[in-house]
C-alpha cells in the first residue's frame, strides 16, 4: 500500500507543493512548526533516509537546501532547521522549519494553525524565492 507522502506526490491527496522536480517534491507540513515549516520527500518510496542509495542522498541533500535557501529568503530568520525523524510516516522525509531559536525546531511546541488562502500564500513565497 502506498503511503500518505506517496499518495501526496501522485497528486490523490491534496497539498501545498512548494517545488518539485523528477525525484523529489517539496511541500509544507500542515501542521507546521513556524510559518514556512516544509517536508521534503523523494517520490521513490523509501522508509529509511540512509537507505537511500548515495547519489540519490545527495542530490536529496541538495534539493533540501535549495528549498531551505527559499525559505530564509521567503521567512527572514538565524537558520533553517533540519529533523529526519521518519517515525510517524513510513517514507523518509527532511523536515525544514525556520528558526529564530534553537527551541523553535522542538516538535513537542504547539502547532500553527494557517487558513487555506495563508497556506497558499506560504507556498507561493516559498516557490518564488526558488
Amino acid at each position: 500500500m502506498a503511503s500518505l507522502f506517496s499518495k501526496i506526490i501522485a497528486g490523490e491527496i491534496p497539498s501545498y507543493k512548494v517545488a518539485e522536480n523528477d525525484k523529489f517534491y517539496a511541500f509544507l507540513d500542515i501542521s507546521p512548526l513556524q510559518k514556512g515549516h516544509t517536508l521534503v520527500v523523494p517520490k521513490k518510496e523509501e522508509d529509511y533516509i540512509f537507505d537511500i542509495d548515495d547519489e540519490d542522498l545527495k542530490e536529496y541533500i541538495c534539493f533540501a537546501k535549495r528549498i531551505a535557501n527559499a525559505i530564509k529568503k521567503a521567512y527572514p530568520c538565524v537558520k533553517v532547521g533540519m529533523a529526519v525523524i521518519g517515525l510517524e510516516v513510513r517514507h523518509a522525509h527532511i523536515h525544514l522549519v525556520p528558526m529564530q531559536k534553537e527551541g523553535d525546531l522542538n516538535f513537542a511546541n504547539a502547532k500553527i494553525t494557517f487558513t487555506e488562502e495563508e497556506f497558499k500564500e506560504i507556498a507561493s513565497n516559498i516557490a518564488k524565492n526558488m
